[in-house]
């Protein structure tokens, strides 16, 4: 072979490898020209307890940090309103008389407080001396090892700093370096919203303080500062600077960097939350030993070690899954860029990608905590009073959430979720007691909080029942336990902790239906989660009996109970009363216009396309309405979808791209998709032109508005369900395949019965699947009309081609 074919051939696989590894949009790499504004532009971090939010400034740097065990309040009186069922009968007496505006009056007696709110920790900014513009600015976060990026010149002087939170460590580290000897010269500062006192010596800052005591009284309600001894959870940040050259000095309230070539800061966050039902002032952990203890053993270590710790744990979970969309042509642009472009229609398969990506990293970074799952805004909270006090809301989205735990690979993160329904179990029982009057099982409703707060909230009858009126939360965070099961196949957790609170769920919704006038179980006082009906005569309430969503869910509840009791072989006479409430409850109802109706009767929507689609419940997450089983019951929702429309907020629009892909329809779950990913601007920014509603902000996180992370999930959730679709029995591949999506690739992910599976695809048609299984066992492999049995051991994996 001659030299210019040498060369030639060389040109051509240079370039070959820059088009598909340098051009080509990143599926790991969110990453821009400027510096964040906004927390909507921000790069966040977390290691499941610990989260930092980098706006990545050039003059000036701030950080936002957050520690997730961290909110006002302590643990509840779930006996705060002992006599509350008492009113039951007259609810139930009204509403038998069809007098529904007297119902809804009564209906707020059955409330008590609001939750507590998840605080912030402290805001970390860092001064330069040198001041000017800066050239060639790059910011990036690359999802693929969790670690954060900063770098640009000035005067001739590149100055480089990176960032990531470490769960093996549990510190965050920074590393400042520049590019000439001495150019690092800064001063850095420590400060909290919250009660705090700052202490600085050898060259360490220590910032200790309180979380309020409060009851939040309504959402956006500056907290009230009560000085009662030994109340409230204590907190403990502590920085430390290591320096290379220069020198480090302080005065009270600030430490100074000068003539630095390299600067390591180490930050470390404790609190003194010591579970649910311990007080964190007498009972709590010794935040102040712990964040030490942290902070030294991190110190001892280099950089480059605790980058490498960090990256090899995070990886062990993130590369589990990998998904390949088939070939882009789109130009390689700043994040923020390319979410315009692509909300103007045009192709961008690893944006598509990289949100999916986005939506895991986002979980493994912010549940890892056990007892405290990923919180409204996931943990990454800059506000005093954030929206909605940024608690569990358990009408949907805590579980949205989570939806992505088992189907994606990260079962461990579930964890979290898990073992805070174990907490709610404990509440829950007084709950069901004292406000329904249900002596058997455990109830929880639409908000709860750290200290796992079951009771119907709404300050003791001041809130609307439309919202704060619902008891339903216990029945569908059951669910979350069959699901950990059927996927991991875990039997020792399903005896030993699962079924119980499986058992408690169901048992309480048990108690809780009455017998309609046709012979049929209901609720009774029920509502449909923040929506309202119209009736002929104008009035406009929530409160009614029947409600579809209170159904969907305890057929789900009552499902997965027998089956987990089939499973271990206990408690056949319970399973017994399940069988049979099971098939007496009142039956799902189509309305007039072809949808599945949501009230007991046929009645009109006070709002027709609003955000929540609870009485979908069954179709999804939910599984016993499918195309193939209860026809009738799909093509209902589908009608009911329809209605609705596709205009949403982000969290709607994920759980909607869900519910379409369980209708196989993988091009209008796909329109739905790319319309989760319009681009939004940040809530505080002013422009010209204005693009709000729900979204996607420049740093991808979900726009409700404002932010809330269960967007970001329920899209990332719903890219696997398009992609694979299973049950206890059978695995369906590429049941909502959109057009776009004609070939690719996926690597990991699971479907119940423990397996996973790894498969290609050309022309919407599966190439080569391999299938493994975790415990072994059996299932039905699916696509199209093509049906495939598989038996496989433990560990043992199959190839199949189609």
């Amino acid at each position: 072979m001659n030299s210019n074919i040498l060369k030639k051939t060389f040109l051509l696989l240079l370039f070959t490898f820059y088009a598909e590894n340098i051009s080509a949009q990143s599926k790991d790499v969110l990453w821009y020209k400027q510096p964040a504004e906004f927390f909507e532009e921000s790069l966040v971090s977390g290691n499941g307890k610990m989260g930092a939010t980098v706006f990545g400034g050039v003059n000036s740097e701030k950080i936002y940090l957050n520690d997730i065990t961290l909110w006002s309040g302590e643990p509840v009186n779930a006996n705060m309103n002992p006599e509350a069922y008492k009113n039951i009968p007259a609810i139930r007496e009204a509403l038998q008389n069809e007098n529904y505006k007297l119902a809804e009056e009564l209906n707020k007696k059955l409330q008590g407080k609001n939750s507590e709110s998840y605080a912030p920790l402290a805001t970390l900014e860092i001064s330069n001396a040198e001041k000017g513009k800066a050239t060639n600015y790059y910011r990036e976060l690359d999802i693929s090892k969790a670690v954060t990026k900063v770098s640009y010149e000035l005067d001739g002087i590149k100055f480089t700093r990176e960032y990531f939170v470490s769960a093996p460590d549990q510190i965050m580290a920074i590393k400042f370096t520049s590019s000439q000897k001495g150019a690092l010269n800064f001063d850095i500062n420590l400060r909290s919203l919250l009660k705090s006192n700052l202490e600085i010596r050898n060259n360490t800052m220590m910032m200790t303080g309180n979380a309020p005591i409060h009851e939040n009284a309504g959402y956006n309600v500056q907290p009230k500062y009560l000085q009662i001894p030994e109340r409230g959870t204590r907190f403990t940040t502590l920085l430390q600077v290591k320096n290379t050259e220069g020198k480090v000095s302080n005065n009270s309230s600030t430490l100074t960097v000068k003539n630095a070539s390299e600067v390591i800061i180490y930050i470390s966050v404790a609190t003194s939350f010591n579970g649910f039902d311990k007080n964190p002032a007498t009972e709590g952990l010794d935040d102040v030993t712990m964040a030490w203890q942290n902070l030294n053993n991190a110190v001892s270590k280099t950089f480059n070690k605790l980058e490498e710790r960090h990256i090899t744990d995070y990886q062990k979970f993130y590369n589990r899954v990998t998904l390949n969309l088939g070939k882009t042509t789109a130009p390689d642009l700043a994040t923020d860029e390319r979410l315009l472009r692509y909300a103007d229609g045009k192709e961008d398969k690893n944006l598509e990608i990289l949100y999916f990506n986005y939506g895991r990293y986002l979980l493994i970074s912010s549940s890892r905590t056990l007892g405290v799952p990923a919180n409204l805004q996931g943990l990454w909270n800059p506000h005093l009073s954030p929206p909605w006090s940024s608690n569990y809301t358990m009408n949907i989205n805590l579980e949205e959430n989570y939806w992505l735990a088992e189907n994606t690979n990260l079962s461990e993160m579930h964890e979290s979720l898990l073992s805070f329904i174990k907490n709610l179990s404990v509440t829950g029982k007084v709950t069901a007691r004292t406000f329904y009057g249900v002596n058997e099982g455990w109830a929880a409703a639409h908000n709860s909080d750290i200290w796992a707060m079951t009771n119907p909230v709404g300050q003791f009858g001041k809130e609307d029942p439309m919202w704060a009126c619902w008891p339903m939360a216990g029945a569908w965070l059951s669910t979350h336990i069959w699901e950990h099961y059927i996927f991991t196949q875990d039997k020792d957790y399903l005896k030993k902790e699962g079924y119980p609170l499986m058992k408690g769920a169901a048992q309480f919704c048990l108690n809780w239906l009455v017998t309609d006038k046709k012979g049929n179980l209901i609720t009774s006082p029920s509502t449909s989660p923040e929506n309202q009906y119209k009736l002929s005569d104008g009035f406009v309430g929530a409160t009614l009996y029947g409600g579809t969503a209170d159904l969907a869910m305890i057929r789900e509840c009552f499902d997965k109970t027998i089956k987990a009791s089939q499973i271990l072989n206990t408690d056949a006479a319970f399973r017994t009363k399940l069988e049979t409430a099971l098939g007496k409850l009142h039956p799902y109802q189509i309305g007039k216009k072809g949808n599945l109706q949501e009230w007991y009767f046929d009645w009109e929507d006070n709002d027709p396309k609003h955000r929540h689609q609870s009485q979908l419940f069954g179709l999804f997450p939910g599984n016993h309405i499918t195309p193939v089983k209860t026809p009738d019951l799909a093509e209902a929702s589908k009608k009911t979808l329809e209605i609705k429309g596709d205009e949403t907020t982000g969290w709607s629009k994920g759980w909607r791209i869900n519910l379409w892909a369980r209708l196989w329809d993988g091009n209008r779950a796909y329109k739905m998709f790319r319309e989760l990913l319009r681009y939004v601007d940040p809530d505080g920014k002013k422009t010209a032109t204005p693009r709000r509603g729900g979204g996607t902000y420049p740093n991808l996180f979900d726009a409700h508005p404002p932010f809330q992370i269960d967007g970001n999930f329920g899209g990332a959730a719903a890219v696997a369900e398009m992609l694979v679709q299973s049950d206890e029995n059978e695995i369906r591949l590429l049941p909502a395949l959109p057009d776009a999506w004609e070939e690719g690739s996926v690597k990991g992910l699971c479907a119940r019965g423990g397996f996973e599976i790894e498969m290609n695809w050309s022309n919407k048609i599966p190439q080569k699947v391999i299938i493994s299984s975790k415990k072994g066992g059996k299932t039905t492999l699916i696509f199209g009309d093509k049906k495939q049995d598989i038996v496989l051991k433990k560990g043992d994996k199959k190839e199949i081609i189609f």
